[in-house]
């Protein structure tokens, strides 16, 4: 018996000292690994060996899209490349300044002779963007070298940008999918009904139709003629571009539904042919064909048998030298929240420290406030705007450079400006303030479920569980009357009108750019470039340079957001090939609308925020 036992211990103590192995293994491989991934992220940052000179074409082959401030900077990207390989996330993000600032110094580049376009990884950007970046496409052309667009198919974003290429070719098999823009939302009143949850609301404005989705099942007259305004705006714009850049008329570009179809059958439903024959792209070639061409105009390279080109991800781009003055650029992208910055986010201490930072710099002479943002928390959204004011208390001028949105609260932390500037295409205004409550009393009292206690005072009695008091609900309705009250009257100082003539213009109306302008709510129509010279010219500065404050993540940042993003998107990748495509669209749409609803965290539940700015489509 004792044998047994000595042998069942034996087996036991083996096979512990052998997971342990296995365990000190592991995490062996791991460190090293760790240790290894350091030095290579180390060498190069810290690399002073002269680099390879570009030769050929700079291509442009941009994957994801394009946003004003990445959660991962593009100097880790590249590293994140070299490392893990290259991505095809169509949720990857770039940097809208990295990209036009690696094209502006393309264009003196005496090593790059063009640009390429392939564009069949990009997933979008908003219009100020991509208008940025056609900019800078436009002053390459200038410059004497060519830009060529070559794809299978073009999406609505990508032919955006395409359209700015000297030369645009199409496979024989593709199509340019114009189709115009939409905007869809969820409403939720019945399966709030379903559910028997109690949802509160507290509003001012007409047209603050955020909260729509919990008292409705479908969209307000109101807000649908208000949406349907700058949606219409946004896509003539879109139109008017694209046909000035084509040198064609904007029916051509798009001449509607029926006239699409009108095409389409005189091609006998050849989507390329159309294209070709609507001066939408300039020839029709295949993947070889373009090939050769790009070979004869680059040169050919032997080791990657292909044209002369570097990818954009691969261009290294020189950081200017910081002669004269500083211009502080400070970032407010994504929906505003209170406490710190989180990915996507704006945290409203973090973007107040930064501006409080360069409020005490000595060498900092002007702020630039590049907003693009649809608002979120009123708390927050004011603890940016006080140091913003007290920036300019402090004699250094502020200019708000609005990219594809500033709306609400993105309004509102653009208030203690010198001078704001917006894109013809900007998202702004949606002035006004709602609140959401919702209680499950009825939920829990269908299950059996009960809630029952004492208490002081009615505002003493407030829970999930239970109804929301008279008194409670009164008092939120105030506070709500009174943050947009308050609202307006900032609105009012900051553009030298009077409440009444703000509360006809807000009322949560949205607005773009160009009505915003005529409508006095911004200074003028540009894009970052006038901001930056326009906060120069305010502060009186002969010789300036840019300073972007932002923090780049570290090493473990990089690491691990490459490790989770593929953890993440494994599994539900792999349910969404087995799902039909309303499904797999509608889990999406939950996913973003689940998203939008994480941010709300103000303290007294008041919400300055435009949800349906970012929905088009």
């Amino acid at each position: 018996m004792r044998t047994i036992w000595r042998a069942i211990a034996g087996f036991f103590k083996w096979s512990w000292r052998l997971l342990n192995f296995i365990r000190e293994f592991v995490l062996n491989l791991f460190l090293i690994f760790l240790v290894l991934v350091g030095v290579g992220i180390w060498a190069q940052f810290n690399n002073n060996q002269s680099e390879p000179e570009a030769h050929g074409a700079l291509l442009l082959n941009i994957t994801g899209v394009v946003v004003d401030k990445p959660a991962v900077s593009n100097k880790l990207s590249i590293v994140g490349r070299q490392l893990f390989g290259a991505s095809s996330d169509p949720l990857q993000e770039n940097s809208l300044f990295d990209i036009v600032d690696a094209i502006r110094q393309a264009k003196s580049d005496n090593n790059i002779t063009g640009i390429v376009l392939d564009l069949k990884n990009f997933a979008g950007a908003d219009q100020p963007s991509m208008r940025y970046i056609g900019k800078a496409l436009q002053e390459f052309r200038d410059s004497g070298k060519p830009v060529y667009a070559s794809g299978d198919n073009y999406s609505q974003g990508q032919y955006y940008l395409a359209s700015f290429a000297n030369k645009i070719w199409l496979s024989p098999q593709g199509s340019v999918d114009l189709h115009g823009f939409a905007t869809n939302g969820l409403y939720y009143k019945s399966l709030l009904d379903k559910l028997k949850v109690s949802t509160h609301i507290f509003r001012v404005g007409t047209y603050k139709s955020a909260v729509e989705p919990y008292l409705r099942d479908n969209m307000s007259n109101a807000a649908r003629e208000a949406d349907s305004r700058w949606v219409g705006e946004l896509w003539q714009n879109y139109l008017d571009t694209v046909a000035a850049n084509r040198r064609i008329t904007a029916q051509q570009v798009f001449p509607g539904a029926q006239g699409l179809l009108a095409g389409l059958t005189r091609t006998g439903g050849d989507t390329a042919q159309y294209a070709l024959e609507n001066k939408l792209v300039d020839e029709l070639a295949s993947a070889a064909d373009v090939d050769q061409a790009l070979i004869k105009k680059f040169g050919w390279n032997e080791k990657e048998k292909d044209y002369r080109a570097v990818s954009l991800y691969d261009y290294t781009v020189k950081k200017p030298a910081s002669k004269g003055d500083t211009i502080a650029v400070i970032f407010a992208s994504g929906a505003i929240m209170d406490g710190e910055e989180t990915s996507g986010n704006v945290g409203g201490d973090t973007t107040a420290a930064q501006i409080r930072k360069a409020r005490l710099d000595n060498s900092v002479k002007a702020i630039v406030l590049r907003v693009n943002s649809p608002g979120g928390s009123v708390s927050a959204s004011e603890t940016i705007r006080e140091d913003l004011a007290a920036a300019r208390a402090a004699g250094k001028p502020i200019v708000v450079s609005m990219g594809g949105m500033a709306a609400s609260g993105g309004y509102w932390i653009s208030t203690p400006a010198s001078y704001i500037m917006a894109s013809p295409t900007t998202l702004t205004g949606s002035i006004g303030i709602f609140g959401i409550i919702n209680t499950l009393e009825n939920s829990l009292d269908s299950v059996g479920v009960h809630t029952d206690g004492v208490s002081t005072s009615p505002l003493a009695d407030v829970s999930l569980t239970k109804a929301l008091p008279q008194e409670v609900q009164q008092m939120m309705q105030l506070s709500i009357e009174n943050g947009y009250q308050r609202f307006i009257k900032l609105v009012a100082d900051a553009r030298h009108k009077t409440p009444q003539q703000i509360d006809e213009i807000a009322q949560g109306h949205v607005w773009t750019g160009q009505d915003a302008k005529n409508n006095g709510l911004v200074d003028s129509l540009g894009d970052f470039d006038d901001a930056l010279k326009k906060a120069a010219e305010l502060a009186k500065l002969k010789s300036w340079h840019r300073d972007f404050y932002q923090e780049d993540p570290g090493v473990l940042d990089l690491l691990f957001s490459n490790l989770n993003a593929s953890v993440s998107a494994m599994l539900p990748q792999a349910i969404r090939v087995w799902l039909p495509a309303p499904v797999a669209q509608t889990a999406e749409a939950l996913k973003a609308e689940n998203e939008k609803l994480s941010v709300l965290n103000d303290p007294r539940h008041r919400y300055a925020l435009c949800l349906r700015c970012a929905n088009v489509r």
